[in-house]
């Protein structure tokens, strides 16, 4: 019988996370987070200095491998942090805050402040490189989900639910947004800023995508609203498919979640999307190379 992934002593051990960490954060050796000094570092030791303290002789300051990262002057032992980080990432449908708290041995509020933490270093804040390219082909679409308002009685349409846009590169990356409207005005700058010219754009025959031919190598639209779905390889299957997903994770799994955090809940599908042919510990490590520079405060958590 093969070992459990669980097993590893990173995931157990206080030392064993920190030595870890450290390996992830600095593979040439410690970096001083201060004044980004890596010549002069060495660490103290004493029976009464903290494990894992260092010092660096440029400034002259003391720092250990979580600072400046999503996880500094935390309380939550290091080893639950890479437990929580490593459920987060290897469940494809994401995992609850409550059974964070129930499996790794914290605090519902603690649980909750984690997994938001863990979300920002998955989310990637500014996308370098737009999608698609010659010979590729990007769909875009827009879902909705839950309740931002009560609905009127009599009232269509989806005015009342929160709008999520995505545009997916075949056989490529996701990269989804939480807009205020689903609108030509709303969603045209996004598919402009993140979709290469020479791409195949393809979208279904809603309004809000008219006139996009002219800027780009070709535009294709699959007609939903007379009952066609796909023509050869003219659809949005795929994207369809990547909210599918989406929406059984946040229906099934987190049920609730509230505007100001959805974004950061998109985010998470789209991270395990993106690194969905690497395994689950690969994709772990990934998330915690997003951990510099993060750092969020209890009042962010609960407030953005």
């Amino acid at each position: 019988m093969g070992e459990s992934i669980l097993d590893i002593p990173y995931l157990n051990n206080e030392d064993e996370a920190r030595n870890y960490l450290e390996r992830v954060r600095w593979p040439n050796g410690p970096v001083c987070p201060h004044c980004g000094e890596n010549k002069k570092i060495y660490r103290l030791k004493g029976d009464k200095t903290r494990l894992g303290l260092l010092k660096c002789g440029h400034c002259r300051k003391q720092f250990t491998v979580t600072v400046g990262t999503l996880f500094e002057r935390s309380h939550i032992p290091l080893h639950k942090w890479l437990q929580a980080t490593y459920l987060l990432c290897s469940s494809k449908k994401g995992i609850s805050t409550h059974q964070i708290h129930r499996s790794v041995g914290v605090t519902y509020k603690s649980a909750w402040f984690m997994t938001h933490r863990i979300r920002a270093a998955m989310s990637d804040s500014f996308f370098v490189n737009k999608l698609g390219g010659k010979e590729k082909i990007v769909e875009a679409d827009e879902t909705y989900w839950g309740n931002k308002k009560k609905k009127r009685p009599g009232a269509r349409g989806f005015a009342h639910k929160e709008k999520i846009f995505s545009l997916v590169e075949r056989g490529g990356n996701v990269r989804s947004f939480h807009v205020p409207a689903v609108n030509g005005q709303t969603l045209k700058p996004i598919i402009r800023e993140q979709i290469k010219r020479e791409t195949r754009l393809m979208t279904d025959d809603f309004g809000a995508y008219k006139d996009l031919d002219q800027e780009f190598e070709s535009h294709d639209i699959v007609c939903h609203s007379r009952g066609e779905y796909s023509r050869g390889l003219i659809h949005t299957n795929t994207i369809e498919n990547y909210f599918s997903i989406l929406k059984r994770g946040l229906t099934g799994v987190y049920q609730h979640v509230g505007e100001q955090h959805l974004k950061r809940y998109v985010s998470e599908f789209d991270f395990r999307y993106n690194y969905r042919k690497v395994k689950d510990i690969e994709r772990t490590l990934v998330a915690l190379h997003g951990i510099e520079g993060k750092r969020l405060m209890y009042r962010d958590s609960s407030t953005n």
